[in-house]
């Protein structure tokens, strides 16, 4: 009888993922986008250049996955009764993530995404339109409560913008009361 292997959540795809990202996000940290190879991320995660590509397929769907990954694990969306309660979680969250360790890199690699060529316009396109879906739902959860809500674009105009602007420029920090208010001038 031929048993067949289950996936384990956590096991050693997962670990692998982790190296892989890990990998990624520290290159872009030290030499910046475009200046490394799958082969560079292979070295440095001590993985197989094959299966990077049997997993990912290309490099830019392997780097929206990672920043895709952070996004969600690092800013993931609220839920805490109130809209207002939602922006400033939310934006208070974005900033940490952003402001920390891997953040700049990983903001980085998102912009970068956006300019380099076929793929990565549409690596870009896609990171967009899967947090434009996830601060919809946040908003739609506004709606149903009977709270007036602003659209995703203007979260994204208001709020995420300017803390992104702030940290490619290297400007002057994000602080709680600046975070907050960018909350109070959306709202």
């Amino acid at each position: 009888m031929n048993e067949q292997r289950a996936r384990r959540p956590g096991g050693r795809s997962a670990r692998v993922a982790a190296q892989v990202h890990q990998a990624v996000t520290d290159l872009i940290g030290e030499r910046g986008y475009g200046n490394f190879t799958v082969g560079d991320i292979a070295t440095r995660a001590g993985v197989a250049d094959s299966s990077i590509y049997r997993r990912w397929g290309s490099l830019e769907t392997l780097l929206t996955d990672v920043a895709l990954t952070r996004l969600n694990v690092q800013s993931p969306m609220p839920d805490t009764g109130s809209l207002d309660g939602d922006l400033r979680t939310y934006a208070a969250q974005v900033a940490r993530e952003i402001t920390g360790p891997d953040g700049p890199a990983v903001l980085h690699l998102a912009v970068a995404l956006a300019g380099s060529g076929q793929h990565g316009v549409q690596a870009g396109a896609d990171l967009r339109a899967e947090r434009t879906r996830q601060l919809e739902s946040m908003l739609d959860r506004a709606r149903e409560r009977g709270e007036k809500a602003p659209d995703a674009l203007d979260v994204l105009d208001h709020i995420l913008a300017p803390m992104y602007i702030r940290v490619l420029f290297g400007m002057v920090p994000l602080t709680p009361d600046y975070i907050d208010g960018l909350v109070d001038r959306l709202l």
